[in-house]
C-alpha cells in the first residue's frame, strides 16, 4: 500500500526531521512497516547445531578452561546467527551445552532467571538446588527455578555434558535480573538416588497435605526418564488398541507440569517430550514465539522455512516466531522441546496455524 504520509522533500521537512532527532523523537509514519508488520518477521533465524560439532568443542573447553568462581560455569551458549552475535538462541531463550569434568565442582549461585537442564547422555553429576542433591542421568529433565541456589559436582572419573535452557534474553531485555554468589563448593555432597523433592512429590496423583499452597514453579527437581519413556510408550500402545491417546497418528507427546497448578513447570518456559513412529511426518505449522528441540534418540529430519535438515542424536535446532516447520521420522524419533509459550499465552500473543496439505 502506498504511504499517503510521505510529504514532498523540502528544507522545512528536513529541519523537522532534524528537530525530531535532536529531541530523541521518531515519527511513526516513517517506520510503520517495521514496527507493525502484517505478520512476525523475526530477526532470529531457523538454525541447526550438530551434536557431533558441539561436543568436541565442549571437550576442548574442558581441557583448556577451568571451572570456578567468576565465570561460574563451563557453558557455551548457542548464538543464533540472526541476532548479531549475542549468545541467544532466540529473542527470549538461551540454550547452552555445559561440560563438567571428572571430580569437578561448579560453585553455587542464584539468579532471577529461570533455568533447567536436560541430559542427552551420561551420568554421575549431582546438581544441588537449595541444599537438595539431585541426580542427573540420561533423559532426565531438571529444574532450577529463579532465585534458587544451585551448584553441580561430578563424582566420577568421566566428564559429563548436558544442555541448559534459560530465559536470559527475556530477563535481560526487560531489566529484571538479579544475581548472587553462594557457596564456593556445594552445600551437600551426598549422592542419593532420589532427591528430597522427588521423595515428597513424585507419587502419581498424590499431593502431600503439608504442601497445599500453589507454587510459581514446580517443586519437583527432576522429571525422570523412566516415567517419561513409559508415558510415551503407553500412548502409542493405546493408539494401537484403537483408543485416543496421541496428539496425531503416530505422534506421542507429554508436557512437564507443575503439580501444584497443573500448569507449566516455570512461569517463562514450557517443556515437552515428543516421540514419532518411523515414517511419521507432522503437519506443517507456524507458532508465535520461539521453540527449541534437541534430538534425544533416533534419526529424522526437520523442515524449517522451506529448508530440510537431517537429524541425529543430540542435534539442537531453533524455530523462531512464525517460521513454518514440520518433523519427519526415519526411525523412532525422540525429541525434547522447550519454548517461551507461557510468556506468549499470558500476554495473549499466542497464535498457531496448521497449514493445509494439497
Amino acid at each position: 500500500m502506498q504511504n499517503a504520509m510521505q510529504p514532498a522533500e523540502s528544507p522545512a521537512l528536513r529541519q523537522l526531521y532534524s528537530d525530531f532527532k535532536t529531541q530523541h523523537l521518531n515519527p511513526l509514519w516513517t517506520q510503520l512497516g517495521d514496527l507493525m508488520p502484517r505478520h512476525p518477521r523475526p530477526k532470529a533465524q531457523a538454525h541447526l547445531w550438530k551434536w557431533a560439532d558441539l561436543y568436541p568443542l565442549a571437550q576442548a573447553s574442558g581441557e583448556l578452561v577451568p571451572v570456578g568462581r567468576g565465570g561460574e560455569r563451563r557453558a557455551i551458549g548457542l548464538a543464533n546467527p540472526g541476532l548479531g552475535g549475542e549468545a541467544y538462541i532466540s529473542p527470549t531463550l538461551w540454550c547452552a551445552i555445559q561440560y563438567l569434568g571428572p571430580k569437578e565442582t561448579a560453585p553455587e549461585h542464584r539468579h532471577s532467571q529461570n533455568a533447567f537442564r536436560f541430559v542427552v547422555e551420561g551420568e554421575g553429576v549431582w546438581t544441588v538446588v537449595n541444599g537438595d542433591p539431585v541426580r542427573m542421568s540420561r533423559g532426565d529433565f531438571l529444574l532450577t527455578p529463579g532465585w534458587n541456589f544451585h551448584g553441580h559436582h561430578n563424582e566420577t572419573d568421566q566428564p559429563m555434558a548436558w544442555i541448559d535452557g534459560l530465559d536470559i534474553p527475556f530477563s535481560f531485555q526487560n531489566d529484571v535480573g538479579f544475581f548472587e554468589f553462594g557457596s564456593d563448593r556445594v552445600t551437600d555432597y551426598a549422592t542419593p538416588q532420589y532427591s528430597r523433592g522427588e521423595r515428597l512429590w513424585c507419587h502419581p496423583g498424590l499431593r502431600p497435605l503439608s504442601q497445599l499452597a500453589n507454587t510459581v514453579s514446580s517443586p519437583i527437581g527432576a522429571y525422570r526418564w523412566d516415567y517419561t519413556d513409559a508415558a510415551l510408550s503407553q500412548q502409542l500402545l493405546l493408539e494401537e488398541e484403537g483408543h485416543p491417546a496421541t496428539v496425531e497418528q503416530g505422534h506421542a507427546a507429554v508436557r512437564y507440569v507443575n503439580p501444584t497448578t497443573g500448569g507449566d513447570v516455570m512461569p517463562t518456559i514450557r517443556a515437552e517430550f515428543h516421540r514419532l513412529r518411523p515414517g511419521i511426518e507432522t503437519p506443517t505449522r507456524r507458532d508465535v514465539g520461539s521453540t527449541v528441540f534437541q534430538v534425544f534418540e533416533g534419526r529424522g529430519a526437520v523442515a524449517m522455512g522451506g529448508v530440510t535438515h537431517q537429524l541425529e542424536k543430540g542435534d539442537i535446532f531453533v524455530i523462531p516466531s512464525w517460521i513454518a516447520w514440520s518433523l519427519q521420522a526415519e526411525t523412532m524419533l525422540d525429541l525434547f522441546r522447550f519454548s517461551d509459550a507461557p510468556i506468549m499465552e499470558r500476554l495473549n500473543f499466542d497464535r498457531s496455524l496448521i497449514e493445509e496439505t494439497t
